[in-house]
């Protein structure tokens, strides 16, 4: 009896044992360590030196007119230096702090905010749209006629919220964009996403399923909902327009407006009290000009996206665009998602839900993202077949802004790294940035 009970005791202490030693592997840094001792992480300063080159290099070379870079790994920060000029003309240096309008990178802060409403019970990803939206288009077109009339027929299937996160919805798809351009609406998609480069920016108002003319976001969608999808929800992928629709859902359901709800839940907790939508007029020095690589040199592009975000009066808030702010506040945005959904003292997610929409891919296997492309509820999904380089590994997840902005999350590797430029048109300056912040660690 006494020996069995001694058994008995150890196998007890054997689990305790395990549990703490589980509970200690699962603690993540709750604010980034600025000044981590690089020799005891096996930094190499020689490494170190070669990003600032790198960097150093694009702006000499004239590739862009200014970059910030930032790498961390377990919450120690690496590397976090910006250069060149943030306005040529005026010969304004960068620093680390500067906003950069940030485009889709708005997208997965949408995507956090409504799956806040999943784990409050109020909705389920699963669940249909219509649910909630009962306008929201169960029809596919099939034939668009040379008088602007079409045909349709009923979805296979109805649209659920995991097809607005994972861009699979069909809204503003296919035939639907013809009927929308010989209509006069505003039915385009962005040129370029995931911070690839872009062929050129829309002069005036933008034209890709936002509209500063409107007063809310509700105005769009109501006006996008009386027209049919342009394929079967979760048939294929067609990148953009969803997440408004999903800032819109969050809308309804939190029944607070977008940008208040994405503060209160998302922005503040973080401390990411530098990103917005919108701000004060005074704000508008501290946003990097843009500027086009025109046949070798840089010239200065429009600066509507900027000066569209310094306003006290603006009630048009988009989920898939419009968020702008300095690279270390997306960063705390980065770490959280890293540390399975805490940061700051604040819990914003489970690691569960985190889990969920990083790790299941979304999409058909043969998708018009490309061989390999993989999307899961808000970002890209890395894999063998689809890796911006090749360090980056299979647990990867990441995403981007239209005018280059771009961020890693790489869970295997306990990382991430942010590279921001605002040009217009550049070259692929990305990749090789992440092929050196990954052999900092080599």
């Amino acid at each position: 009896m006494k020996h069995t009970c001694k058994i008995l005791m150890l196998c007890m202490l054997a689990i305790s044992n395990s549990i703490w030693s589980s509970a200690q592997q699962t603690v993540f840094p709750e604010h980034f360590n600025q000044t981590p001792d690089l020799s005891t992480m096996g930094v190499d300063p020689a490494q170190v030196e070669r990003v600032d080159s790198l960097l150093m290099a694009f702006v000499a070379q004239k590739n862009l007119n200014c970059v910030a870079a930032y790498v961390a790994k377990g919450g120690d920060v690496v590397y976090r230096r910006a250069f060149g000029m943030k306005d040529i003309e005026h010969q304004v240096p960068a620093t680390i702090d500067d906003y950069y309008v940030l485009f889709s990178q708005t997208k997965a802060i949408t995507t956090v905010a409504f799956m806040t409403l999943v784990e409050k019970g109020l909705v389920h990803v699963d669940d249909p749209v219509s649910k909630y939206f009962p306008e929201i288009p169960n029809e596919v077109v099939t034939k668009v006629h040379e008088d602007g009339t079409y045909e349709t027929r009923p979805v296979k299937s109805p649209m659920t919220f995991a097809h607005l996160m994972s861009h699979s919805s069909g809204l503003n798809a296919g035939l639907v964009r013809e009927i929308r351009r010989s209509e006069g609406q505003k039915g385009g998609t962005p040129p370029g996403f995931g911070g690839r480069s872009i062929d050129h920016v829309p002069n005036g108002q933008h034209s890709f399923g936002g509209d500063y003319q409107s007063k809310f976001l509700e105005d769009e969608m109501l006006a996008l909902a009386k027209y049919p999808l342009g394929f079967d929800p979760g048939s294929e992928w067609s990148y953009h327009i969803s997440t408004n629709m999903l800032g819109y859902m969050v809308e309804r359901i939190a029944g607070k407006p977008l940008r208040e709800y994405v503060k209160e839940t998302i922005l503040d907790p973080l401390g990411m009290d530098q990103t917005d939508w919108y701000y004060p007029k005074d704000r508008l020095a501290r946003f990097v000009k843009p500027y086009s690589d025109v046949d070798g040199k840089l010239e200065s592009g429009s600066t509507i996206y900027a000066e569209g975000a310094v306003s006290s009066e603006q009630t048009y808030c988009e989920g898939a665009i419009g968020l702008n702010g300095p690279i270390e506040d997306y960063a705390k945005f980065c770490q959280m998602l890293l540390n399975k959904g805490e940061l700051n003292g604040h819990r914003i997610l489970a690691p569960e839900t985190i889990e969920l929409m990083t790790t299941k891919n979304q999409l058909p296997t043969e998708n018009a993202g490309g061989e390999g492309f993989q999307f899961g509820l808000g970002f890209e999904l890395h894999n063998d077949k689809k890796k911006p380089v090749p360090a980056v590994s299979n647990s990867a997840f990441a995403w981007g802004g239209m005018l280059g902005t771009a961020y890693i999350i790489d869970p295997e590797n306990d990382l991430i790294a942010l590279f921001y430029m605002n040009m217009y048109k550049a070259d692929p300056l990305y990749p090789l940035f992440l092929e050196k912040a990954y052999e900092l660690f080599d």
